[in-house]
Protein backbone atom coordinates (compact mmCIF):
# COMPACT_ATOMS: atom_id res chain seq x y z
CA UNK A 1 0.00 0.00 0.00
CA UNK A 2 1.20 3.52 -0.75
CA UNK A 3 -0.02 6.76 0.74
CA UNK A 4 -1.64 9.26 -1.63
CA UNK A 5 -3.26 11.62 0.88
CA UNK A 6 -2.71 12.98 4.35
CA UNK A 7 -5.22 12.23 7.09
CA UNK A 8 -8.78 11.04 6.61
CA UNK A 9 -9.75 11.07 2.91
CA UNK A 10 -13.43 10.69 3.77
CA UNK A 11 -13.54 14.33 4.90
CA UNK A 12 -11.90 15.42 1.65
CA UNK A 13 -14.42 13.45 -0.40
CA UNK A 14 -17.35 14.85 1.55
CA UNK A 15 -16.13 18.41 1.05
CA UNK A 16 -15.62 17.74 -2.63
CA UNK A 17 -19.13 16.36 -2.93
CA UNK A 18 -20.58 19.39 -1.14
CA UNK A 19 -18.75 22.00 -3.26
CA UNK A 20 -18.51 20.34 -6.65
CA UNK A 21 -21.35 17.87 -6.55
CA UNK A 22 -19.08 14.84 -7.10
CA UNK A 23 -20.16 11.81 -5.08
CA UNK A 24 -17.56 10.02 -2.95
CA UNK A 25 -18.24 6.72 -4.72
CA UNK A 26 -17.46 8.26 -8.10
CA UNK A 27 -14.16 9.72 -6.86
CA UNK A 28 -13.03 6.46 -5.24
CA UNK A 29 -13.96 4.41 -8.32
CA UNK A 30 -12.12 6.87 -10.53
CA UNK A 31 -9.00 6.74 -8.36
CA UNK A 32 -8.97 2.94 -8.36
CA UNK A 33 -9.42 2.80 -12.12
CA UNK A 34 -6.54 5.27 -12.53
CA UNK A 35 -4.29 3.12 -10.32
CA UNK A 36 -5.01 -0.01 -12.36
CA UNK A 37 -4.32 1.88 -15.60
CA UNK A 38 -1.06 3.22 -14.17
CA UNK A 39 -0.10 -0.30 -13.06
CA UNK A 40 -0.67 -1.70 -16.56
CA UNK A 41 1.39 1.11 -18.00
CA UNK A 42 4.12 0.40 -15.46
CA UNK A 43 4.22 -3.27 -16.49
CA UNK A 44 3.95 -2.26 -20.17
CA UNK A 45 1.00 -4.56 -20.80
CA UNK A 46 -2.36 -3.72 -22.33
CA UNK A 47 -4.43 -6.48 -20.79
CA UNK A 48 -4.20 -7.99 -17.35
CA UNK A 49 -6.91 -9.97 -15.52
CA UNK A 50 -8.00 -10.14 -11.89
CA UNK A 51 -6.27 -6.87 -10.96
CA UNK A 52 -7.98 -4.16 -8.94
CA UNK A 53 -7.06 -1.26 -6.67
CA UNK A 54 -8.22 -0.77 -3.10
CA UNK A 55 -8.32 2.55 -1.24
CA UNK A 56 -8.28 2.86 2.54
CA UNK A 57 -10.14 6.11 3.28
CA UNK A 58 -8.97 6.28 6.90
CA UNK A 59 -5.25 5.93 6.25
CA UNK A 60 -5.20 7.53 2.81
CA UNK A 61 -3.36 4.53 1.34
CA UNK A 62 -4.05 2.75 -1.92
CA UNK A 63 -2.72 -0.54 -3.25
CA UNK A 64 -2.90 -2.81 -6.29
CA UNK A 65 -4.15 -6.36 -5.70
CA UNK A 66 -4.27 -9.37 -7.98
CA UNK A 67 -6.66 -12.27 -7.52
CA UNK A 68 -5.33 -15.86 -7.69
CA UNK A 69 -7.27 -19.10 -7.52
CA UNK A 70 -6.35 -21.63 -4.81
CA UNK A 71 -5.33 -25.02 -6.33
CA UNK A 72 -3.49 -28.20 -5.27
CA UNK A 73 -0.94 -28.04 -8.06
CA UNK A 74 0.06 -24.67 -9.54
CA UNK A 75 0.28 -24.68 -13.33
CA UNK A 76 -0.23 -20.95 -13.99
CA UNK A 77 1.77 -18.88 -11.53
CA UNK A 78 0.21 -15.62 -12.70
CA UNK A 79 -3.32 -16.70 -11.86
CA UNK A 80 -2.99 -19.63 -9.41
CA UNK A 81 -1.64 -20.18 -5.87
CA UNK A 82 -1.08 -23.33 -3.87
CA UNK A 83 -3.27 -24.15 -0.91
CA UNK A 84 -0.27 -24.02 1.48
CA UNK A 85 0.69 -20.49 0.38
CA UNK A 86 -2.91 -19.38 0.54
CA UNK A 87 -3.20 -20.68 4.12
CA UNK A 88 -0.37 -18.36 5.14
CA UNK A 89 -2.50 -15.44 3.96
CA UNK A 90 -5.88 -16.66 5.18
CA UNK A 91 -6.26 -19.77 7.32
CA UNK A 92 -9.92 -20.22 6.32
CA UNK A 93 -9.23 -20.39 2.60
CA UNK A 94 -10.24 -23.52 0.69
CA UNK A 95 -9.58 -24.99 -2.73
CA UNK A 96 -11.26 -23.01 -5.49
CA UNK A 97 -11.34 -19.77 -3.49
CA UNK A 98 -9.77 -16.59 -4.75
CA UNK A 99 -7.02 -14.90 -2.77
CA UNK A 100 -6.11 -11.24 -3.17
CA UNK A 101 -2.36 -10.62 -3.24
CA UNK A 102 -0.89 -7.13 -3.14
CA UNK A 103 1.29 -6.47 -6.18
CA UNK A 104 1.93 -2.76 -5.70
CA UNK A 105 5.40 -1.96 -7.12
CA UNK A 106 7.94 -0.50 -4.71
CA UNK A 107 8.63 2.56 -6.88
CA UNK A 108 4.98 3.24 -7.54
CA UNK A 109 4.39 6.15 -5.15
CA UNK A 110 5.13 9.03 -7.54
CA UNK A 111 3.18 7.39 -10.38
CA UNK A 112 0.22 6.79 -8.07
CA UNK A 113 0.26 10.39 -6.83
CA UNK A 114 0.33 11.78 -10.38
CA UNK A 115 -2.48 9.49 -11.47
CA UNK A 116 -4.57 10.47 -8.45
CA UNK A 117 -3.99 14.16 -9.13
CA UNK A 118 -4.95 13.82 -12.79
CA UNK A 119 -8.09 11.87 -11.98
CA UNK A 120 -9.24 14.33 -9.33
CA UNK A 121 -8.58 17.29 -11.63
CA UNK A 122 -10.43 15.66 -14.49
CA UNK A 123 -13.39 14.67 -12.32
CA UNK A 124 -13.63 18.17 -10.87
CA UNK A 125 -13.70 19.68 -14.35
CA UNK A 126 -16.30 17.19 -15.52
CA UNK A 127 -18.40 17.84 -12.44
CA UNK A 128 -18.22 21.60 -12.90
CA UNK A 129 -19.14 21.25 -16.56
CA UNK A 130 -22.09 18.99 -15.74
CA UNK A 131 -23.27 21.28 -12.95
CA UNK A 132 -23.18 24.34 -15.21
CA UNK A 133 -24.78 22.39 -18.05
CA UNK A 134 -27.63 21.15 -15.87
CA UNK A 135 -28.12 24.55 -14.26
CA UNK A 136 -28.43 26.43 -17.54
CA UNK A 137 -30.38 23.69 -19.26
CA UNK A 138 -33.03 24.38 -16.63
CA UNK A 139 -32.76 28.12 -17.34
CA UNK A 140 -33.07 27.69 -21.10
CA UNK A 141 -36.04 29.70 -22.30
CA UNK A 142 -36.04 32.02 -19.28
CA UNK A 143 -34.94 35.56 -18.49
CA UNK A 144 -31.82 36.10 -16.37
CA UNK A 145 -29.76 39.10 -15.29
CA UNK A 146 -26.09 39.41 -16.17
CA UNK A 147 -23.27 41.93 -16.32
CA UNK A 148 -21.73 43.01 -19.63
CA UNK A 149 -18.03 42.08 -19.65
CA UNK A 150 -16.88 43.23 -23.08
CA UNK A 151 -17.60 43.42 -26.79
CA UNK A 152 -15.23 41.20 -28.78
CA UNK A 153 -13.73 41.72 -32.24
CA UNK A 154 -16.73 40.13 -33.92
CA UNK A 155 -19.03 42.53 -32.02
CA UNK A 156 -20.38 39.69 -29.89
CA UNK A 157 -21.34 40.89 -26.43
CA UNK A 158 -19.89 38.80 -23.58
CA UNK A 159 -22.24 38.71 -20.59
CA UNK A 160 -21.36 37.21 -17.22
CA UNK A 161 -24.38 35.26 -15.94
CA UNK A 162 -22.88 33.67 -12.84
CA UNK A 163 -20.50 30.76 -13.17
CA UNK A 164 -19.73 31.36 -16.83
CA UNK A 165 -19.74 34.04 -19.50
CA UNK A 166 -22.51 33.87 -22.10
CA UNK A 167 -22.32 35.05 -25.70
CA UNK A 168 -24.82 37.43 -27.27
CA UNK A 169 -24.33 37.36 -31.08
CA UNK A 170 -24.95 40.45 -33.23
CA UNK A 171 -28.24 39.09 -34.59
CA UNK A 172 -29.56 38.78 -31.03
CA UNK A 173 -28.72 42.38 -30.16
CA UNK A 174 -31.06 45.37 -30.41
CA UNK A 175 -30.10 47.54 -33.41
CA UNK A 176 -28.52 50.80 -32.32
CA UNK A 177 -28.16 49.68 -28.70
CA UNK A 178 -24.85 50.54 -26.98
CA UNK A 179 -23.62 47.78 -24.69
CA UNK A 180 -21.30 49.29 -22.11
CA UNK A 181 -19.07 46.95 -20.05
CA UNK A 182 -20.09 46.88 -16.40
CA UNK A 183 -23.78 47.57 -17.04
CA UNK A 184 -26.39 45.12 -15.84
CA UNK A 185 -28.61 43.60 -18.52
CA UNK A 186 -31.57 41.24 -18.71
CA UNK A 187 -31.12 38.58 -21.36
CA UNK A 188 -33.05 35.58 -22.61
CA UNK A 189 -31.26 32.19 -22.48
CA UNK A 190 -31.65 31.10 -26.08
CA UNK A 191 -29.53 27.94 -26.23
CA UNK A 192 -27.01 25.88 -24.27
CA UNK A 193 -24.35 23.96 -26.18
CA UNK A 194 -22.25 21.22 -24.60
CA UNK A 195 -18.51 21.48 -25.27
CA UNK A 196 -15.39 19.69 -24.09
CA UNK A 197 -14.85 22.46 -21.58
CA UNK A 198 -17.56 24.59 -19.98
CA UNK A 199 -20.91 24.72 -21.80
CA UNK A 200 -21.48 27.57 -24.23
CA UNK A 201 -24.56 29.64 -23.39
CA UNK A 202 -26.16 31.77 -26.11
CA UNK A 203 -28.31 34.67 -24.88
CA UNK A 204 -30.53 37.19 -26.63
CA UNK A 205 -31.60 40.76 -25.97
CA UNK A 206 -33.91 40.88 -29.00
CA UNK A 207 -36.03 37.76 -28.55
CA UNK A 208 -39.81 38.18 -28.39
CA UNK A 209 -39.98 36.00 -25.27
CA UNK A 210 -38.20 38.76 -23.33
CA UNK A 211 -41.40 40.78 -23.65
CA UNK A 212 -43.44 37.84 -22.36
CA UNK A 213 -41.14 37.42 -19.34
CA UNK A 214 -41.30 41.14 -18.54
CA UNK A 215 -45.10 41.15 -18.67
CA UNK A 216 -45.23 38.06 -16.44
CA UNK A 217 -42.99 39.84 -13.94
CA UNK A 218 -44.92 43.12 -13.96
CA UNK A 219 -48.53 41.91 -14.37
CA UNK A 220 -49.77 39.71 -11.48
CA UNK A 221 -52.88 38.70 -13.44
CA UNK A 222 -50.66 36.99 -16.05
CA UNK A 223 -48.70 35.13 -13.40
CA UNK A 224 -51.97 34.02 -11.77
CA UNK A 225 -53.36 32.80 -15.09
CA UNK A 226 -56.26 35.27 -15.18
CA UNK A 227 -54.81 37.10 -18.19
CA UNK A 228 -53.19 35.02 -20.92
CA UNK A 229 -50.65 36.10 -23.55
CA UNK A 230 -51.84 34.59 -26.82
CA UNK A 231 -49.22 35.87 -29.26
CA UNK A 232 -46.23 38.21 -29.53
CA UNK A 233 -44.58 39.77 -32.58
CA UNK A 234 -41.52 41.92 -32.14
CA UNK A 235 -39.02 43.92 -34.13
CA UNK A 236 -36.50 44.60 -31.39
CA UNK A 237 -35.69 48.22 -30.72
CA UNK A 238 -38.64 49.51 -32.74
CA UNK A 239 -42.04 48.02 -31.97
CA UNK A 240 -43.82 45.07 -30.36
CA UNK A 241 -47.40 43.87 -30.59
CA UNK A 242 -48.76 41.58 -27.90
CA UNK A 243 -52.19 39.92 -27.96
CA UNK A 244 -53.80 39.26 -24.56
CA UNK A 245 -56.95 37.47 -23.44
CA UNK A 246 -58.81 37.49 -20.12
CA UNK A 247 -60.18 34.26 -18.66
CA UNK A 248 -62.29 36.33 -16.26
CA UNK A 249 -65.06 38.46 -17.82
CA UNK A 250 -64.68 41.00 -15.01
CA UNK A 251 -60.99 41.58 -15.72
CA UNK A 252 -59.96 43.76 -18.64
CA UNK A 253 -56.91 42.12 -20.22
CA UNK A 254 -55.59 45.31 -21.81
CA UNK A 255 -56.18 47.43 -18.70
CA UNK A 256 -54.41 44.86 -16.51
CA UNK A 257 -51.32 45.03 -18.72
CA UNK A 258 -51.29 48.81 -18.79
CA UNK A 259 -51.69 49.09 -15.03
CA UNK A 260 -52.82 52.03 -12.87
CA UNK A 261 -51.95 55.21 -14.74
CA UNK A 262 -49.81 53.16 -17.09
CA UNK A 263 -47.33 52.19 -14.37
CA UNK A 264 -46.87 48.59 -15.51
CA UNK A 265 -46.42 49.27 -19.20
CA UNK A 266 -44.10 52.21 -18.46
CA UNK A 267 -41.79 49.91 -16.48
CA UNK A 268 -41.65 47.43 -19.36
CA UNK A 269 -41.10 50.17 -21.96
CA UNK A 270 -38.29 51.59 -19.84
CA UNK A 271 -36.67 48.14 -19.58
CA UNK A 272 -36.86 47.83 -23.39
CA UNK A 273 -35.26 51.26 -23.91
CA UNK A 274 -38.49 53.04 -24.96
CA UNK A 275 -39.50 50.43 -27.52
CA UNK A 276 -43.12 51.00 -28.64
CA UNK A 277 -45.58 48.37 -27.41
CA UNK A 278 -49.11 47.85 -28.77
CA UNK A 279 -51.34 45.81 -26.45
CA UNK A 280 -53.93 44.06 -28.63
CA UNK A 281 -57.14 42.47 -27.41
CA UNK A 282 -57.25 38.88 -28.66
CA UNK A 283 -60.47 37.61 -30.27
CA UNK A 284 -61.69 34.28 -31.59
CA UNK A 285 -63.34 36.21 -34.44
CA UNK A 286 -60.61 36.66 -37.10
CA UNK A 287 -62.17 39.88 -38.40
CA UNK A 288 -62.17 41.50 -34.96
CA UNK A 289 -58.68 40.14 -34.22
CA UNK A 290 -57.26 41.61 -37.45
CA UNK A 291 -58.91 44.98 -36.74
CA UNK A 292 -57.37 45.03 -33.26
CA UNK A 293 -53.96 43.94 -34.57
CA UNK A 294 -53.79 46.83 -37.04
CA UNK A 295 -54.26 49.44 -34.31
CA UNK A 296 -53.75 52.37 -34.03
CA UNK A 297 -55.09 52.53 -37.62
CA UNK A 298 -58.88 52.68 -38.17
CA UNK A 299 -60.39 49.99 -40.38
CA UNK A 300 -63.44 50.34 -42.64
CA UNK A 301 -63.95 46.66 -43.49
CA UNK A 302 -62.30 43.23 -43.46
CA UNK A 303 -63.12 40.62 -46.11
CA UNK A 304 -61.99 37.05 -45.53
CA UNK A 305 -60.52 35.84 -48.82
CA UNK A 306 -59.36 32.39 -47.68
CA UNK A 307 -59.65 30.59 -44.36
CA UNK A 308 -58.25 27.08 -44.25
CA UNK A 309 -55.29 25.21 -42.79
CA UNK A 310 -53.07 26.20 -45.70
CA UNK A 311 -54.03 29.85 -46.22
CA UNK A 312 -55.35 32.66 -44.06
CA UNK A 313 -55.88 35.69 -46.29
CA UNK A 314 -57.86 38.84 -45.62
CA UNK A 315 -58.48 42.07 -47.53
CA UNK A 316 -58.60 45.13 -45.28
CA UNK A 317 -60.00 48.49 -46.37
CA UNK A 318 -58.99 51.64 -44.51
CA UNK A 319 -59.73 55.36 -45.00
CA UNK A 320 -57.36 57.16 -47.37
CA UNK A 321 -55.79 59.14 -44.52
CA UNK A 322 -55.16 55.92 -42.55
CA UNK A 323 -53.37 53.92 -45.27
CA UNK A 324 -49.82 54.92 -44.34
CA UNK A 325 -50.57 54.41 -40.64
CA UNK A 326 -52.04 50.95 -41.25
CA UNK A 327 -49.07 49.87 -43.34
CA UNK A 328 -46.52 51.53 -41.08
CA UNK A 329 -43.01 52.70 -41.80
CA UNK A 330 -41.49 50.30 -44.33
CA UNK A 331 -44.50 48.03 -43.79
CA UNK A 332 -43.75 47.48 -40.11
CA UNK A 333 -47.29 47.72 -38.74
CA UNK A 334 -48.88 45.31 -41.19
CA UNK A 335 -45.87 42.99 -40.92
CA UNK A 336 -46.20 42.79 -37.14
CA UNK A 337 -49.97 42.31 -37.46
CA UNK A 338 -49.35 39.42 -39.85
CA UNK A 339 -46.93 37.75 -37.42
CA UNK A 340 -49.30 38.35 -34.52
CA UNK A 341 -52.45 36.95 -36.15
CA UNK A 342 -50.85 34.49 -38.60
CA UNK A 343 -53.09 35.99 -41.30
CA UNK A 344 -51.86 37.33 -44.63
CA UNK A 345 -53.23 40.89 -44.71
CA UNK A 346 -53.67 42.92 -47.91
CA UNK A 347 -54.45 46.58 -47.16
CA UNK A 348 -56.25 48.91 -49.59
CA UNK A 349 -57.57 52.45 -49.19
CA UNK A 350 -61.19 53.36 -49.96
CA UNK A 351 -60.19 55.21 -53.14
CA UNK A 352 -58.05 52.28 -54.28
CA UNK A 353 -61.01 49.93 -53.81
CA UNK A 354 -63.35 52.29 -55.72
CA UNK A 355 -60.87 52.50 -58.59
CA UNK A 356 -60.47 48.71 -58.63
CA UNK A 357 -64.24 48.25 -58.67
CA UNK A 358 -64.57 50.75 -61.55
CA UNK A 359 -61.98 48.86 -63.57
CA UNK A 360 -63.80 45.58 -62.91
CA UNK A 361 -67.12 47.08 -64.01
CA UNK A 362 -65.52 48.46 -67.16
CA UNK A 363 -64.11 45.05 -67.98
CA UNK A 364 -67.56 43.51 -67.49
CA UNK A 365 -69.32 46.13 -69.70
CA UNK A 366 -66.89 45.79 -72.63
CA UNK A 367 -67.69 42.10 -73.29
CA UNK A 368 -71.44 42.98 -73.15
CA UNK A 369 -71.00 45.66 -75.84
CA UNK A 370 -69.09 43.21 -77.98
CA UNK A 371 -71.85 40.66 -77.59
CA UNK A 372 -74.46 43.31 -78.53
CA UNK A 373 -72.55 44.23 -81.67
CA UNK A 374 -72.34 40.55 -82.57
CA UNK A 375 -76.12 40.32 -82.12
CA UNK A 376 -76.66 43.31 -84.42
CA UNK A 377 -74.41 41.74 -87.03
CA UNK A 378 -76.37 38.51 -86.79
CA UNK A 379 -79.64 40.44 -87.31
CA UNK A 380 -78.19 42.22 -90.36
CA UNK A 381 -77.07 38.91 -91.80
CA UNK A 382 -80.54 37.43 -91.22
CA UNK A 383 -82.18 40.42 -92.92
CA UNK A 384 -79.83 40.10 -95.90
CA UNK A 385 -80.67 36.42 -96.23
CA UNK A 386 -84.41 37.19 -96.00
CA UNK A 387 -84.12 39.93 -98.63
CA UNK A 388 -82.24 37.57 -100.89
CA UNK A 389 -84.93 34.94 -100.46
CA UNK A 390 -87.66 37.51 -101.28
CA UNK A 391 -85.84 38.62 -104.40
CA UNK A 392 -85.37 35.02 -105.50
CA UNK A 393 -89.07 34.34 -104.86
CA UNK A 394 -90.06 37.41 -106.86
CA UNK A 395 -87.77 36.42 -109.71
CA UNK A 396 -89.27 32.95 -109.70
CA UNK A 397 -92.75 34.43 -109.69
CA UNK A 398 -91.85 36.64 -112.65
CA UNK A 399 -90.60 33.60 -114.55
CA UNK A 400 -93.83 31.77 -113.85
CA UNK A 401 -95.91 34.75 -115.07
CA UNK A 402 -93.84 34.94 -118.25
CA UNK A 403 -94.41 31.25 -118.86
CA UNK A 404 -98.17 31.70 -118.40
CA UNK A 405 -98.25 34.56 -120.90
CA UNK A 406 -96.31 32.54 -123.45
CA UNK A 407 -98.69 29.62 -123.00
CA UNK A 408 -101.70 31.91 -123.38
CA UNK A 409 -100.33 33.41 -126.61
CA UNK A 410 -99.72 29.98 -128.05
CA UNK A 411 -103.30 28.93 -127.20
CA UNK A 412 -104.71 32.04 -128.94
CA UNK A 413 -102.75 31.33 -132.09
CA UNK A 414 -104.06 27.79 -132.17
CA UNK A 415 -107.66 29.04 -131.91
CA UNK A 416 -107.21 31.48 -134.79
CA UNK A 417 -105.79 28.88 -137.12
CA UNK A 418 -108.81 26.71 -136.54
Amino acid sequence: MIKIGAGNLSEVFEELEKEKGISKEVVIASLCDAMVAAYKKHLRVKEIVNVEAYLDEQSGEIGIFKGKTVVNSVEDEDNEISLAEAKEIDEDVELGDEVKLEVTPEQFGRIAAQAANQVLTQRIREAERNLVLNEFMEKKGTLITGIIQKVDDRRNVIVNIGKIDAIMPRKEQIPGEYYKPGNRIRVFVLNVKETTRLPQVIVSHAHAEIVRELFELEVPEIEDGIVEIKSISREAGYRTKIAVWSNDPEVDSVGACIGPRGSRIQTIVSELKNEKIDIVRYSLDPVEYIVNALSPARVVSVDIMADDEYAHEALVVVPDDQLSLAIGREGQNVRLAHKLTNWKIDIKSVSQMEQAESEIMAQEIEPDMTESQDSYDDIDDAEDELQQEIEEEMNQQQVDEDDIEVAADESSDDEIEE
